[in-house]
């Protein structure tokens, strides 16, 4: 009887344990965002925000569309906006600058080196993610979406220079 008893809990522990892990019910379940863009500060309202860089997502893992644009705020704050994006969820999904033109595959993201920029807001909808000071842009040329729990790249978006 009590090994009936031992059993069943260490069962019961394995099944949290890989629900934890696997988090299946990310699979089916889209979080959308709809964040407006950075609101310029009350002292340079005549200036407008400059396009420095911008790509189209293409999917690596799982089919992504979007865009992906770098602004330069007139406050000298640069940010990165996706609009039109849509991937799938899933855990621990993170979003990179990688120091690579692009990323086909998982292991380029691997081998190119990073920067994150945190966990990815909403798997649907328009979202900014503020760039530290000292990323190098020269360096750091694709925007990857990356699964941090199963080492994935879900979709890279090449970044192109944009001319004002």
């Amino acid at each position: 009887m009590l090994r009936r008893k031992f059993i069943v809990v260490l069962v019961l522990v394995i099944i949290g344990v890989a629900w934890y892990l696997f988090r299946p019910e990310r699979l089916f379940i889209n979080q959308t965002v709809n964040e407006g863009f950075p609101a310029a500060n009350s002292e340079s309202q005549s200036a407008s925000p400059q396009v420095l860089f911008k790509g189209n997502f293409h999917g690596v893992a799982h089919e992504t569309k979007g865009v992906a644009t770098v602004y330069q705020l007139p406050n000298g704050g640069r940010v990165l906006r996706f609009t039109e994006f849509k991937t799938s969820n899933g855990p621990e999904v993170q979003v990179y600058l990688i120091a690579a033109n692009d990323a086909n595959d998982s292991d380029t993201v691997k081998q190119a080196g990073f920067v994150s920029l945190g966990p990815i807001k909403g798997n649907i909808g328009d979202q900014n993610y503020d760039l530290p000071a000292d990323v190098d842009l020269a360096k750091y040329k694709a925007v990857t979406i990356w699964c941090r729990r199963f080492g994935v790249n879900f979709a890279t978006a090449p970044l192109a220079p944009q001319q004002n």
